[in-house]
């Protein structure tokens, strides 16, 4: 029988981080918060932040829609507004996902397209001259 997922929370992860490498929890807390605070005010300016085989946060812009309350069915105007999207990245997928990453896109080298061969027009006749060549 499967096991009901567990909520940790941020104390959680800081007791196991300074149980593992030796800081006091204290520093982990500060790095950790400090972390955090980072991912937010970069996400706040609009940036985008990939962290490699982890994933992506961006931000995407939503726009205006109409929706529908589904107990009254009353039509209902929503704004538009930002959210955070999250993109799974490899290794996270690996682990979490139960299925295997994407197969890395491999770039074909570029081949310039071929230069036509320039049309060869023949020379123009020489000037009017009295002379036979």
């Amino acid at each position: 029988m499967p096991q009901e997922p567990q909520t940790i929370t941020k104390k959680e992860l800081v007791n196991r981080i300074s149980e593992e490498t030796g800081y006091t929890k204290v520093v982990v807390k500060d790095i950790l918060q400090r972390f955090l605070d980072e991912i937010i005010d970069e996400l706040s300016v609009g940036n985008r932040l990939e962290f490699r085989e982890f994933g992506v946060f961006e931000i995407r812009n939503r726009a205006a829609r109409r929706a529908q309350n589904p107990r009254t069915l009353e039509k209902v105007e929503v704004p538009a507004k930002r959210v955070v999207k999250f993109k799974v990245g490899r290794m996270m997928r690996e682990r979490v996902c139960d299925e295997p990453a994407p197969p890395p896109k491999v770039e074909k080298p570029k081949v310039p397209a071929k230069a036509e061969a320039p049309v060869r027009r023949p020379a123009p006749p020489p000037p009017n001259s009295n002379s036979p060549f």
